[in-house]
């Protein structure tokens, strides 16, 4: 078996299809962190490449100085909304390596999108509000799972074969999040993958600069909004 595969399966014979389940333990100090988590099954020879099931309306809304919801997940391809739903102007961008791109000034009541036409994460700001943030994953394939409040993950519904598992974690640099990529055999019904540690790091999102790569200016008041 190569390093680093988990050959996960049990007595039984294997299924066409399974549930995977992983814990993470994310720490900081030797306090533990609740943070945003992605996993996803990149399929490999002998496992199928499934399509998202169906097509539907992406959305992150700006309201209350914030974006709702934080993160979201989105097919490789596929336009997300950015309505504004305070009563004054937000600038939305991203400048990382997702998908790099600038709104521009736009008022209350007014919506913009963009298409998220690669792979990978894309970190949102506001250029005018600093405290607003939110991360969008476009991914090419259906079978990944959201960390819920225990930092657990559960994907259903995964056909027998072989994949590479990945991992995203908010705040941890892409160079640690690559290391724990993991080959995974599934062949069972129900597989637990047990516990990965994840190191959380400070520095974070809410240390992001403007879109013109300075620091924001806490004394500064803008005339676009609040």
């Amino acid at each position: 078996m190569a390093p680093g595969m988990i050959c996960a399966q049990t007595r039984s014979s294997p299924l066409q299809v399974g549930e995977v389940q992983l814990r993470i333990n994310s720490t900081q100090a030797g306090k533990h962190r609740i943070v945003p988590a992605v996993i996803w099954l990149e399929p490999l020879a002998g496992a199928p490449a499934l399509p998202f099931s169906s097509a539907r309306h992406y959305t992150l809304l700006q309201k209350n100085r914030q974006f709702i919801p934080h993160l979201q997940v989105i097919p490789v391809g596929t336009a997300v909304s950015f309505p504004n739903a305070d009563p004054f102007f937000h600038n939305v961008f991203s400048l990382f390596d997702g998908k790099r791109f600038d709104l521009g000034l736009y008022e209350a009541g007014s919506s913009k999108s963009v298409t998220f036409t690669r792979e990978g994460v894309s970190y949102i700001f506001c250029d005018i509000h600093p405290e607003m943030s939110a991360v969008v994953l476009a991914l090419p394939t259906p079978l990944y799972a959201v960390a819920d409040a225990n930092d657990s993950f559960v994907l259903r519904d995964v056909p027998s074969g072989d994949y590479n598992l990945h991992l995203w974690v908010e705040g941890v640099p892409q160079n640690v999040v690559d290391g724990l990529t993991r080959l995974v055999h599934l062949t069972a019904q129900t597989v637990d993958l047990g516990m990965l540690d994840v190191p959380t790091m400070s520095g974070g999102m809410e240390h992001h600069r403007d879109k013109f790569g300075n620091t924001y200016d806490p004394h500064s008041k803008s005339p676009y909004g609040p």
